[in-house]
């Protein structure tokens, strides 16, 4: 059924003055971002569309650019505004938890709360995290992409950041695109120079975490540089 078909009270956008956002089903809210359907199918058809690709509403926020160029009726423009908004609600949420200076000790924790950063990826994301002397967080730094080694990643970028923002300690985390969270002999080498410079200048490397989709190495949990 076309939107025009459907009983002025009935439609999403009257409904959301009506009864208020927080009253509205999943798919009302993405008909009213989606705004318009295709000539073959009503904006509420495709809403149901892009429902179906995820298993939780809490999916959406990695449902990429691709996928939904894959569903019938979601072309270019509607890709890019719907993951516009998923990535402008990612942010104010993530700006919002940052604010509360975010404790984060337990690798697995930092793994699952920040892999959505990594979802999909096609190479690798080195970040810094930096923490004051409480452990709470101050900033998460995207400092490379690439391939990390010695020569890509320069300690002196990643401590120069920990000067400029006073940190205390850092964490810092990074993706292989292939799956297998088992470090390089770079990756080792790499973690032990970083790790013993942060211990000469008195801004300790705490950890080093490998991730992927569905997995984590902690360096701090699972090898001896950190002993």
């Amino acid at each position: 059924m076309k939107v025009k078909n459907i009983p002025e009270k009935e439609r999403p956008r009257e409904r959301f003055l009506e009864v208020g956002k927080e009253n509205l089903s999943n798919a009302e809210l993405l008909s009213i971002i989606l705004k318009t359907g295709t000539k073959d199918k009503s904006v509420t058809e495709l809403s149901y569309e892009i429902l179906k690709e995820i298993n939780d509403i809490t999916d959406l926020k990695d449902i990429n650019y691709n996928k939904l160029l894959n569903i019938k009726g979601i072309g270019k423009v509607k890709a890019i505004e719907l993951e516009s908004v998923i990535e402008l609600g990612r942010r104010i949420f993530l700006e919002g938890k940052e604010k509360k200076k975010q404790k984060w000790t337990n690798p697995k924790n930092i793994f699952l709360d920040n892999k959505y950063l990594f979802k999909d990826l096609k190479q690798e994301k080195f970040f810094c995290f930096y923490f004051n002397n409480n452990q709470e967080l101050i900033e998460r730094k995207l400092l490379f992409m690439g391939t990390i080694n010695r020569s890509s990643v320069h300690p002196r970028e990643i401590f120069k950041e920990a000067y400029l923002r006073s940190a205390s300690s850092i964490i810092c985390i990074h993706n292989h695109p292939s799956g297998n969270t088992k470090p390089s002999s770079e990756d080792i080498r790499f973690t032990k120079a970083i790790k013993e410079i942060g211990d000469t200048f008195g801004i300790p490397v705490l950890d080093h975490i490998i991730i992927s989709d569905n997995n984590y190495y902690s360096f701090y949990e699972q090898s001896d540089i950190f002993l």
